[in-house]
């Protein structure tokens, strides 16, 4: 299966972000692409948390929904797009939700980003609320797509391996992040992460990044990437917006969890005398 993580530099133009993910999902399609992932925030890097409820739609329908849903039938691939704000039933606060749709341009599923960033990045002079304006999800997001079973998780989820092995233990065959990472951590951190959760899960990892100087005047880090069950970087782009595209074996997946069968060698809950 051909993958591909879209990387994007989004601003405060809602329209003109969509333009710019509808242009990089059609260049993924057009090199074969049957999955393509977007980054986290791909239709705003608002200036504040709370911005994002101006252009947050009601679930299952709304300008930008819908235009997710015409471009994944248009160019006939599943599509897993970003984070994107959703209305909560009696919140202020709005849901950061990942939306899946297939190549007929249905939606198969919706995740909720669980884990929010309230950090004060350590030795920078930066500091994130996102639950300032986000309502935290309750539930992982596994889903069987034309592309295969995927587990779906969103930037700060990756620090939490926990999350991972139960989106395994769901059954999925490969897992998809969309990421706005910040550039100290990315830096310490984010090719780290994302070969640890394949590693330990012998697992393939899809991850989109946001990257460079957005006008809210935040840095990403970028450096989307395709990475395999054994942690082998099959894809990588450092920088500038555009696509990681690699092919994605399932076949030696499995052979590999054959072989090296450290998944069933999990004893976590048994009782060890």
């Amino acid at each position: 299966m051909k993958c591909a993580a879209v990387q994007m530099c989004s601003g405060l133009d809602v329209a003109a972000n969509v333009d710019t993910a509808r242009r990089l999902l059609g260049e993924a399609a057009a090199q074969g692409a049957t999955l393509a992932v977007l980054p986290e925030n791909f239709a705003l890097m608002a200036l504040k948390e709370r911005d994002k409820r101006a252009i947050a739609e009601t679930d299952g329908d709304g300008p930008v929904q819908n235009q997710l849903a015409a471009c994944a039938r248009e160019f006939g691939i599943t599509v897993v797009a970003g984070t994107f704000p959703i209305r909560v039933p009696g919140e202020e606060r709005v849901a950061a939700a990942s939306l899946v749709y297939g190549p007929d341009g249905r939606r198969i599923g919706r995740y909720d980003k669980i884990h929010l960033f309230d950090v004060n990045v350590p030795d920078a002079a930066e500091s994130h609320r996102e639950s300032a304006g986000m309502v935290p999800g309750r539930g992982i997001g596994v889903f069987d797509t034309p592309a295969g079973r995927i587990g779906v998780a969103v930037c700060y989820d990756l620090r939490f391996p926990e999350l991972f092995r139960r989106m395994l233990d769901a059954g999925a065959e490969a897992f998809v992040v969309s990421a706005a990472f910040t550039v100290p951590t990315g830096e310490a951190h984010w090719h780290l992460l994302l070969r640890a959760r394949a590693v330990e899960n012998l697992c393939a990892l899809v991850a989109a990044a946001q990257v460079g100087t957005h006008q809210n005047g935040r840095q990403t880090f970028g450096h989307s990437a395709v990475i395999d069950c054994w942690g082998r970087v099959l894809a990588e782009l450092p920088t500038g917006e555009g696509l990681a595209l690699a092919d994605v074996d399932f076949a030696r997946q499995a052979r590999v969890r054959s072989e090296f069968p450290a998944l069933e060698h999990r004893v976590l809950g048994r009782t060890i005398s």
